[in-house]
């Protein structure tokens, strides 16, 4: 479903990404960890367009995406979340989600103003889709709530929900559970299973709280320094005296992945 290859990402006289493989089959659940500093979030960066690499090819479903346009790669089924939670504020659960489908409705300036009805059924449709999502992912009964109002770890989930507004093939989370409880990050765990089982989309997460991801997660690619530490299993990152040695810390490998 995606493969990077040879990925060097410089700034200036900084190497932020060096020679980084990474490959991601269809309807996998893959998790990127590793230390503050170590690159993630550049590669997703890379990855969605943000950056355009220094070296290397990006492909995704066989499909060159390397430095292409952000809006082209959500267009192509490639659609990211962030760390910082991006919501309006001031908007409804169900107006904030309508915003996602905005990649597929291009209506003529004429048709909106005259309010013909290739544009009232496109509406309709768009409409349907958004309180269907809401339902799949538990925010239905909200929907005509302020997005401000709702409690943070639905605002996370509301957030998620309107990323799949796009219709996306391919999802990367940036975080989804940082600063949420146990029973928070439990739902969201429950809500990307589903993602990928009822759904059929391949799932890219991004994320520190370790007994989410090994949980979760079907494989693992640990980067340091902005290179690729080691690629498995999560019961083999687990053992891997290097991985724990750099990122879970020497001596602390057994008691990390509980937390």
């Amino acid at each position: 479903m995606l493969n990077v290859s040879d990925l060097t990402m410089e700034f200036g006289g900084l190497k932020a990404l060096s020679n980084v493989d990474l490959s991601i089959l269809q309807g996998e659940i893959h998790g990127l960890i590793g230390p503050n500093g170590s690159g993630k979030t550049t590669l997703i960066n890379v990855i969605t367009g943000f950056y355009y690499p220094t070296r290397g090819k990006i492909a995704l479903s066989q499909k060159n995406i390397t430095a292409v346009p952000p809006y082209i790669v959500a267009r192509l089924g490639l659609v990211r979340t962030f760390q910082n939670i991006n919501l309006f504020p001031e908007m409804t659960v169900l107006e904030n989600v309508l915003t996602g489908h905005f990649l597929h409705t291009t209506p003529s300036l004429l048709s909106v103003l005259l309010g013909l009805p290739v544009y009232k059924i496109k509406e309709q449709k768009t409409l349907e889709l958004g309180k269907e999502l809401l339902n799949f992912v538990g925010l239905y009964e909200l929907k005509n709530m302020k997005a401000k109002n709702l409690p943070y770890g639905k605002q996370r989930i509301l957030e998620i929900a309107r990323a799949l507004m796009t219709l996306p093939k391919f999802l990367i989370l940036d975080e989804p559970v940082a600063g949420m409880n146990d029973q928070e990050s439990d739902m969201v765990s429950n809500l990307i299973r589903k993602l990928r089982d009822n759904r059929g989309i391949t799932i890219l997460l991004i994320e520190h709280h370790m007994r989410f991801v090994m949980n979760l997660c079907e494989k693992l690619t640990v980067l340091s320094a902005g290179k690729v530490l080691a690629r498995g299993k999560p019961d083999e990152i687990q053992r891997d005296q290097e991985v724990i040695s750099v990122y879970l810390g020497t001596g602390r490998g057994n008691n990390a992945k509980n937390k």
